[in-house]
């Protein structure tokens, strides 16, 4: 497992995520390799390396790219209340309502994973072996976001209710001890999406009806918490750090009746769908002929500047 930290001060609880924090993104993009049909494995799972390695890529790039953070989310309940009918699912259309400024403002995340396949389709019709394994490793990141809660919601950190770190708790803390213990990963078999827009527009919004539940839930939680015992000191990378407790993170995936594991169940299976139905529309290529040669690529490394756009922390 890879973690980030910055110290702030001693002691100091400052756990940096993005996404689903490495480790799940790295088991979503894993995970999802064995769930696709045997004429794509032959390409797939000999890269099954590569596609773990290079899951967080695209958050690392957040820290050099200005255009990068936006895609990673969307604050949908910036457009009105839910099932959100102000927000055209164009983009053509929503840039027309609201600006591209605005959008990118508020996040692009469903849109740029529909550019994302179209991407991969191409990638596949060329046979390029080296940009099928990048696009479907950074789709695996995209896809995987959106079916976080605080993805698509403006308070995606507990910032505005005062429950800073609840990002974290919800995507790393609890994936990171209990997925590999107690998660049902099977998915089932990857399957073709007849419609990517519609499919990725009802991920986003089945993770925004959610948010309210993150939040509610861990207040409740924490406000009946004894005192004292929400947190704990671990050594982490050497250093001694404040991080939610143990007792506290599996009584917070109780409450939450296993959303985080079904979720996680869930961008298993659409990550793996997404590839399956980009190589269909590609005409269903042979791969087996296929090498891609970048698999021994070391991940794109952070900069030492301030990550550019919103910090999920």
């Amino acid at each position: 497992m890879h973690h980030i930290f910055r110290t702030i001060s001693l002691l100091i609880f400052s756990q940096s995520v993005y996404g689903w924090g490495f480790f799940a993104h790295q088991r979503i993009n894993r995970l999802a390799v064995f769930t696709l049909p045997p004429d794509m494995l032959v390409l797939y799972k000999p890269n099954l390396e590569y596609l773990t390695t290079h899951a967080t890529d695209a958050d690392k790039r957040r820290y050099i790219i200005a255009e990068e953070g936006p895609r990673h989310y969307i604050d949908i309940d910036h457009y009105g209340r839910p099932p959100f009918p102000e927000l055209p699912r164009s983009w053509q259309e929503a840039v027309i309502r609201y600006t591209a400024d605005t959008l990118n403002r508020y996040g692009i995340l469903p849109w740029y994973i529909g550019q994302m396949v179209l991407r991969l389709t191409k990638a596949f019709r060329d046979g390029d072996a080296d940009k099928i394994m990048k696009l479907s490793a950074d789709i695996g990141h995209y896809v995987g976001d959106a079916h976080v809660p605080l993805h698509a919601c403006s308070n995606h950190n507990g910032q505005l209710t005062g429950q800073e770190g609840i990002h974290g708790l919800w995507e790393s803390r609890i994936p990171e001890l209990m997925a590999d213990k107690s998660f049902r990963y099977w998915a089932g078999k990857a399957h073709y999406i007849k419609d990517i827009s519609t499919s990725t527009w009802q991920i986003v919004l089945e993770s925004a009806m959610a948010a309210d539940t993150v939040l509610r839930q861990e207040k409740i939680l924490s406000d009946a918490y004894p005192s004292g015992r929400k947190f704990a000191h671990e050594r982490r990378n050497g250093k001694l750090v404040r991080n939610y407790a143990t007792t506290y993170v599996e009584n917070y995936h109780s409450v939450l009746g296993g959303m985080v594991e079904r979720r996680m169940r869930a961008a298993i299976s659409a990550t793996a769908s997404y590839w399956y139905t980009a190589w269909v529309n590609a005409g269903m290529p042979v791969l087996n002929r296929l090498k891609a040669g970048r698999i021994t690529d070391p991940p794109v490394q952070p900069a030492t500047a301030p990550m550019i756009g919103r910090q999920e922390e």
